[in-house]
């Protein structure tokens, strides 16, 4: 068994596997950090060893996972799609695969989780974010796309219908404290207290009988989470959307003022994509 890999750096202590995601400034989606969690939630499935929770967290203060790499939507799908079986070639699916894993998994969050990042964080089994500084958002529906790898499954179930048109079709950023009150995060914490919380209870968990845990989470994953239908139906209305030339025009537009770079538009996203200057 083997933690080792180019954008994910790990060290493991007590059962429990810290994967921090370093797949640069921003943490894309990308090739990269695609193929190394595959190759991680493989490992996780096949062979564990003494792993029994898992914390995902960035080595970034600002960005936990900014989104998707835009710029590389086939190329990350051809690496998620070797997850899974024929006709799973989606993120969506690969993010499916790691919410049923047969461990507990974690997302600490510092910064910005959107988008695809923020579906990373929801495939997880639980959320905790720095209070000072964590920021949640789906903005896709800004640009005339959704979100398409579990992004509408998960936060209707947690937030309820009307929450979930708020957080989806406004595409506004929220906020630690205003995901905490939504259901969208476990608990927002201080950042001075994130890190020792997060341990504690996943040095907690991993010190339990692991198939009680195993069982409970199968139990609790059969009565919330969405069908493999419903994921593979959002991945592809996602695809054909991005495809649109409307949305074209409007991810042309912003990254033409600095998409996918660190700097204003990536820090103030959920204001970025109401402004368009005309385009409609």
């Amino acid at each position: 068994m083997s933690f080792a890999y180019s954008s994910i750096h790990t060290r493991q202590e007590d059962g429990v596997l810290f994967a921090t995601l370093a797949a640069g400034p921003l943490n894309l989606i990308g090739v990269d950090l695609v193929r190394d969690l595959v190759s991680l939630v493989g490992t996780l499935y096949d062979d564990p060893g003494d792993v029994r929770v898992v914390v995902i967290e960035s080595a970034s203060a600002e960005y936990f996972s900014a989104h998707v790499d835009l710029t590389a939507i086939p190329q990350y799908t051809a690496e998620a799609a070797k997850a899974g079986g024929p006709g799973d070639a989606s993120l969506g699916m690969f993010l499916y695969r790691l919410a049923h894993v047969p461990v507990i998994t974690v997302a600490k969050v510092r910064g910005r989780a959107r988008g695809g990042g923020n579906e990373l964080a929801l495939a997880c089994d639980m959320i905790f974010a720095a209070r000072e500084n964590a920021v949640f958002g789906q903005f896709e529906a800004g640009t005339g796309a959704m979100p398409g790898a579990g992004g509408v499954q998960h936060l209707t179930r947690r937030l309820g219908r009307a929450r979930a048109i708020e957080a989806i079709a406004g595409a506004d950023d929220f906020d630690a404290d205003l995901a905490e009150r939504y259901g969208w995060i476990n608990r927002a914490l201080p950042d001075a207290e994130l890190d020792g919380f997060v341990e504690r209870l996943a040095k907690r968990i991993a010190g339990f009988p692991p198939a009680g845990v195993r069982a409970a989470k199968r139990a609790v994953n059969d009565l919330t989470l969405p069908a493999p239908a419903n994921v593979r139906s959002d991945a592809a209305t996602f695809v054909a959307l991005v495809g649109l030339p409307e949305t074209r025009a409007r991810l042309d537009h912003l990254s033409s003022r600095g998409l996918q770079t660190p700097g204003d538009v990536e820090r103030d996203l959920g204001r970025a994509v109401t402004e368009f200057d005309g385009l409609r």
